[in-house]
């Protein structure tokens, strides 16, 4: 019962992004932008799959090293979605919501013991795992090219990180929950430019890297690390609406101690995550 409310969320999301495509599409544009306005809404959306290309975990000093893609499942493609939300100020001026939904969920039998945490889940236990590191995003960004055939723009982005990673067997006695909100800060870049009057290439790139004491904040040496980084291929459909394929890399790092941690567990973690992902997307302007 547990588990089945925790993974819900994955069941809602992909529920809730065919209905926003629906309703986007179905916008009239003129409702959204009036051309003397100098604000001007843009929304996105990307529906594709995503394959985990390395994905690593350790939760205490003493406990396993434990490969998802190679123990876990997590070695087949999963659903990939992502909205964004752009208020365009002026011409150079833009502040940009994205919402990135990642959970993946699968089944595995272990083929060793697995200690998560000061808990040994033993060789030959079915288990359900879900890693879950579903992110929220505002970003500013200057565009400093006033043509408007193209984008160079650099900005800062606020990531709030809702992370979400359970092991479990299959009949609920083992269990191993860990979760956390936190916030990143990320710089930005993005640029395009047009090959014609109705193809485009863009890139996108939000990314941030933290070693030590005094750069994390935290009083235990620390590693924190996030790259966020895009290339696409644009056609411009019609006034209002704007197609693209993109292909994405998306990989972090965390490894160090948890500040007053109270267990179970002495707090520290090591988790390597690299994905790509291809997708269509849409903007809707």
């Amino acid at each position: 019962m547990l588990l089945s409310k925790l993974f819900s969320r994955q069941v809602f999301w992909g529920r809730l992004i065919p209905i926003i495509c629906l309703v986007l599409f179905n916008l009239n544009a003129s409702w959204l932008n009036n051309p003397n306005n100098r604000f001007a809404f843009c929304a996105g959306i990307e529906l594709g799959f995503v394959k985990v290309l390395s994905h690593k975990i350790q939760f205490s000093q003493d406990g396993t090293r434990f490969d998802y893609v190679k123990e876990g499942g997590q070695d087949i493609l999963f659903p990939f979605n992502r909205l964004t939300a752009e208020l365009a100020m002026g011409h150079r001026h833009t502040l940009i919501f994205l919402i990135q939904p990642l959970e993946i969920r699968t089944e595995a039998r272990l083929e060793r013991d697995v200690v998560v945490d000061e808990l040994t889940f033993p060789n030959g236990t079915p288990m359900d795992l879900k890693y879950g590191f579903s992110f929220y995003r505002l970003s500013y960004q200057y565009d400093f090219n006033r043509s408007p055939e193209k984008e160079i723009a650099l900005g800062l982005s606020l990531q709030l990180r809702n992370a979400s990673i359970i092991f479990a067997s299959k009949d609920g006695r083992l269990l191993r929950i860990n979760q956390n909100v936190g916030p990143v800060p990320i710089i930005r870049f993005r640029g395009w430019f047009s090959l014609n009057q109705v193809a485009w290439l863009g890139a996108e790139i939000d990314g941030f890297y933290a070693s030590g004491r005094i750069i994390t904040g935290s009083k235990n040496d620390f590693i924190g690390a996030i790259l966020d980084g895009s290339l696409r291929y644009g056609i411009q459909i019609n006034e209002s609406l704007t197609g693209f394929l993109n292909f994405r890399y998306l990989g972090g790092k965390a490894r160090g101690t948890e500040e007053n941690h109270t267990g179970p567990g002495d707090g520290y973690t090591d988790n390597w995550l690299h994905t790509t992902s291809i997708t269509l997307g849409f903007y809707l302007k």
